[in-house]
């Protein structure tokens, strides 16, 4: 196998780029801006610098993310990002190899479809990790050997189940909800309830400031949107108690799909599970009263991880030095 020099997490929230021998070298929003012209869209901001004007530029301006869960639909810009991102951590094109984290239970043109993007942005050697593997090793836990671990990725644009031993995925499922699909709730719950409008940025920050799941939480924000009725600006205080009708329903749901997953499996695998317990990560992960909440609505014991948003570079960071585990993920993936 070539020496490999990058690791690539293009989350649905997050870009993160790993250096082999150097560590963490960017961490940028996987967001790209974009205006109308005669010819076609001209990117205006990508990263950083599209994180900094969503919600105060011009309406015709598109601020998205182009790539998510391997839907390339937006190929062209998949790529001028990806590009736009290796050039900040010094890439030499033709010449780099990566691995390309990604989740798991992606179909083979979705494979493909990543592949094509990596290919396009002039990588080397590529080769596609599942995510929920490089959380466990960024956990410090060993996924080669008979011991079985089970992951909760709840990330920006969905939630992955997965339970892994000796460098496979025994079984996984992937969940088309995460920290934007709740940022969208939270917005229509305050049209609904408060008649109040707002951007899904402001969301995103009531979201980690008051978000909770406690049922007696006090916390409270306020901000400043739109009256829906007279267009005129609006401040309102919301509390913790009220926001969690518009979070609770993402969190009941995934519940549910960890206790189906688990109980399709066999007794010997539960035991293991419950023994290591499930190891929950991601950006949603943080949210306040998560804990109690899954000591009350889940029967098998979690491990919420100290670094939730950076765990799976960071395992993946650990692969790029561990060539004979790196090769027993491949030929099983």
């Amino acid at each position: 196998m070539k020496k490999i020099k990058y690791a690539i997490e293009m989350g649905g929230a997050y870009t993160c780029i790993y250096v082999n021998g150097e560590g963490l070298a960017l961490k940028e929003p996987t967001l790209i801006a974009a205006e109308p012209t005669e010819d076609g869209y001209k990117v205006i901001a990508m990263g950083n610098d599209a994180k900094k004007i969503a919600g105060k530029t011009k309406e015709n301006v598109e601020i998205f993310t182009p790539m998510v869960y391997g839907d390339h639909s937006n190929f062209e810009y998949s790529v001028i990002l990806l590009k736009h991102f290796l050039e900040k951590v010094g890439f030499k094109p033709l010449q780099d190899n990566a691995i390309f984290v990604v989740p798991c239970g992606l179909s083979a043109k979705e494979k493909e479809n990543i592949l094509n993007v990596c290919d396009a942005a002039n990588l080397g050697q590529v080769y596609l990790i599942p995510s929920v593997m490089c959380s466990c090793l960024g956990q410090g836990r060993n996924i080669d050997n008979s011991k079985v671990n089970m992951v909760v990725d709840i990330g920006g644009t969905g939630t992955e189940i997965a339970v892994i031993n000796m460098s496979n995925i025994l079984k996984g499922a992937t969940l088309g909800i995460g920290g934007k699909s709740i940022d969208a709730s939270i917005v229509n719950f305050l049209a609904y309830t408060q008649q109040l409008v707002i951007g899904l940025s402001t969301a995103e920050v009531l979201k980690n400031e008051v978000g909770s799941l406690y049922t007696n939480d006090t916390l409270n924000m306020e901000i400043t949107g739109v009256d829906a009725q007279t267009k005129s600006p609006k401040a309102v205080v919301i509390f913790s108690n009220d926001l969690r009708q518009a979070i609770e329903p993402f969190f009941n749901e995934i519940v549910r799909a960890i206790d189906t997953t688990i109980n399709s499996l066999p007794p010997e695998i539960v035991a293991d599970i419950i023994n290591n317990k499930i190891l929950l990560c991601g950006g949603c992960s943080k949210i306040q009263g998560l804990d109690d909440y899954l000591k009350k609505n889940l029967k098998y014991p979690v491990e919420i991880s100290e670094d939730v948003d950076n765990i799976t570079i960071l395992g993946a960071g650990k692969l790029l030095s561990d060539s004979h585990l790196l090769s027993s993920i491949i030929k099983n993936v």
